[in-house]
């Protein structure tokens, strides 16, 4: 029997990879887990009320696209952040978090062909993984743009070969970005926007880290495509409630677009789409109108933050993130330092070459490590430091 050979060149995914570089290690210390981006603030405390409420809709299919309750809630939270409106019915679709609408994006909206010959989908590198596997899903040609400290961690598309451009049908854009926190500036997005006018693609703007930031609201793209008067067809946002709102395992996101584009998810995701059950759409509901968790669980980062510029004040080529609650920190060599780190203290992180990929023998995370700040605060400064001490 046959396999299709079109994942035979994806590399084994990050925490698989991270476990079989440990397997043969011990720690040495109580463990401190630092590798994996799972929130650790506490998530609203009416959503055990709203689910106990519906249970009893457990027992009905729930609406594929969302229901209109959740719809208009998302829509309402569009207009308070970002001052943009957003038909509920027609240009927002619900999700089962933002993985799946990344990967189905690329599905529905990748042409088979742009200008006679298979597409480009341009991904920032390092990135998140499954912006690489829709590409290659749909047949398309990745092209990974490295991410250097010298442009600000954000891919360069000025130095894009136009030719390039015009073939391109997908760009994948995460801000602010994981691994390395950095936000794509109002220009940054105008400038990308513009581009994609003149060269005729799509963009797939990954914001799930949006709510997670020092002092000032990222701006987002939909504001930014409304400011300059992009065609709203050009642009696709997606958020969730993983980070915002500390509920990773609720698995509720959505994807914001013009209608057309909408409506192309739409189709797909009646034949494919696995919708949020109901007691969740109503829990989902609840917390895209609630501010006041999400600014006590900013409160908290900022904090830590603030440790971490003090932990690593002096440390040569260290740039304090911007956003997001990861730590993109400069080391020799990432899969040696993680070991280290494992067997010296017991502190579990990332080599920063998981999330990215080789390019012409290059991979601009090898010299990085990956550090989630999502631990209680006392543990968690307790592995900076142990970090510091060890490594530096």
């Amino acid at each position: 029997m046959r396999f299709p050979q079109r994942f035979s060149n994806l590399p084994e995914y990050a925490f698989p990879r991270l476990r079989a570089l440990l397997a043969d290690h011990q720690p040495g210390g109580p463990e401190i887990a630092m590798s994996i981006g799972e929130p650790k603030h506490a998530f609203p405390d009416f959503v055990a009320d709203v689910l106990a409420e519906h249970v009893a809709e457990f027992a009905k299919y729930p609406p594929n696209d969302g229901s209109i309750e959740l719809l208009r809630a998302i829509s309402g939270w569009i207009k308070r952040r970002y001052k943009v409106e957003k038909d509920p019915a027609r240009e927002i679709i619900a999700l089962n978090g933002t993985r799946e609408g990344l990967f189905n994006a690329a599905v529905a909206l990748c042409p088979e062909l742009k200008n006679g010959k298979p597409p480009k989908v341009l991904i920032p590198n390092p990135f998140y993984q499954v912006y690489a596997v829709a590409s290659v899903a749909v047949q398309a040609e990745p092209v990974f743009i490295a991410c250097h400290a010298s442009d600000g961690f954000l891919p360069n598309f000025d130095q894009i070969d136009a030719a390039v451009l015009d073939q391109t049908a997908i760009v994948y854009l995460c801000s602010p970005s994981n691994p390395q926190g950095a936000i794509a500036s109002r220009e940054y997005w105008a400038n990308l926007l513009r581009l994609a006018e003149k060269h005729d693609f799509r963009i797939l703007a990954d914001e799930c880290y949006s709510e997670i930031y020092r002092d000032v609201p990222p701006p987002g793209a939909l504001e930014i495509a409304v400011e300059i008067g992009a065609d709203p067809e050009r642009i696709v946002v997606f958020h969730s409630l993983s980070k915002r709102s500390n509920l990773p395992g609720l698995r509720s996101g959505f994807a914001a677009g013009g209608p057309k584009t909408i409506a192309e998810l739409k189709r797909l995701r009646a034949y494919a789409g696995a919708p949020l059950p109901l007691p969740l759409q109503r829990v989902a509901e609840r917390v895209w109108g609630d501010e006041a968790h999400v600014d006590a669980s900013r409160a908290l980062y900022k904090t830590k933050f603030d440790i971490a510029d003090q932990v690593f004040s002096g440390v040569q080529g260290y740039m304090p993130p911007e956003a997001g609650f990861f730590l993109w920190l400069p080391v020799e060599d990432g899969e040696a330092a993680t070991i280290k780190l494992w067997r010296t203290a017991g502190v579990k992180v990332l080599p920063g070459a998981y999330l990215g990929r080789d390019v012409d023998g290059f991979n601009p995370g090898q010299g990085y490590i990956r550090v989630a700040m999502v631990a209680e605060q006392k543990e968690m400064q307790r592995g900076l430091q142990a970090i510091r001490d060890c490594i530096y």
